[in-house]
This record gives C-alpha cells, structure tokens and sequence, in this order.
C-alpha cells in the first residue's frame, strides 16, 4: 500500500529499543530500513526520537543520523543520583506528544515494549479512531502494549544493523 493520503506520526523510544535489541539480538535497530518501510505506508507527518544525552561522542553521532534520516530529536539530560541510580525516562512527554499530534494523523507508530504506553495507545485508537502500530522485540515487549494496538510489529534480525 502507497497510499500518500496517509499521515503517520512515528514516536521513538530510542532507550527502549536501544536496550531490548541489544540484550535480544547483540546488535542495533536500523532506522534508515524502518523510515523506508514506513514512508512506503504514506506521508510521515511527524517523526520524534527520544533520547537521553549523556553527551559522548558515538551518542552525538547517533544522535546527528537520527536527524539525517528525519526524525526531530528530543533530548533529556541524563541524571545521575547520589544514590547511584539514574533517571532519565520520556513516558511523559512521548504521552503528551502523542495526544497533542493524534488528531493530525490516520496511523500512529511508537517504536517500544514499554508497557506504560498500553492505555495511551488504547486511548488515542478510541479517542481518535486512527490505527496504531507497535514495534518492539516480542521477548521484551509488555503483553498489554501488544494487545492494546491495531498491529504489533516484532522487531527481528532482518531489522538489524548489519555490520
């Protein structure tokens, strides 16, 4: 389907599949297929990546490939506790940016496993009567997100960057 009639707003939690595609597959997600295979499916409307900046250079240099390919990256400094644990989570603002551009687009696609988005993706397909898409690793991905969605993507090798 290359129907450009389509607006798709894509949200990113770039931690998320970060992590679970590491700890699934030992390597990482490659955006530049996943902007294609979606840009296939209509007019990406809105696309944001949120991520933590910790400041390093290979973090910079990701950070400046998502902006290549498209997407507008949201940042949230990293923050280290005395108690030696560390914050630094986008729920609140992917939730927000998802209502706010819900009623602007025909499809929704959030790149996570997170369980946390299950009632924000219930609600927005109710709410807005769009179609909404979850990518994430199947193993790591919350039951409840998976089931709260039109379509669940699992992310596999063929996703992958491939050195």
């Amino acid at each position: 389907m290359n129907d450009k009639l389509l607006d798709i707003a894509v949200f990113v939690d770039v931690q998320n599949i970060y992590y679970t595609t590491k700890q699934a597959f030992k390597k990482s997600f490659d955006y530049r297929k996943f902007w294609r295979q979606v840009e296939a499916q209509g007019n990406i409307k809105y696309a944001k990546a949120y991520a933590i900046d910790r400041g390093d250079a290979k973090q910079l240099q990701f950070q400046k490939t998502l902006r290549n390919i498209g997407f507008d990256v949201r940042l949230k400094p990293f923050i280290q506790r005395s108690d030696g644990s560390a914050k630094g989570d986008w729920d609140v603002g992917i939730t927000i940016d998802v209502i706010r551009i819900a009623p602007t687009v025909n499809k929704i696609i959030l790149l996570s496993g997170d369980g946390d988005f299950d009632l924000l993706m219930q609600h927005v397909k109710k709410a807005f009567h769009i179609t909404t898409e979850v990518y994430g690793v199947a193993s790591l991905s919350a039951d409840s997100l998976i089931a709260s969605v039109d379509t669940f993507i699992p992310i596999d090798s063929q996703d992958l960057i491939h050195l």
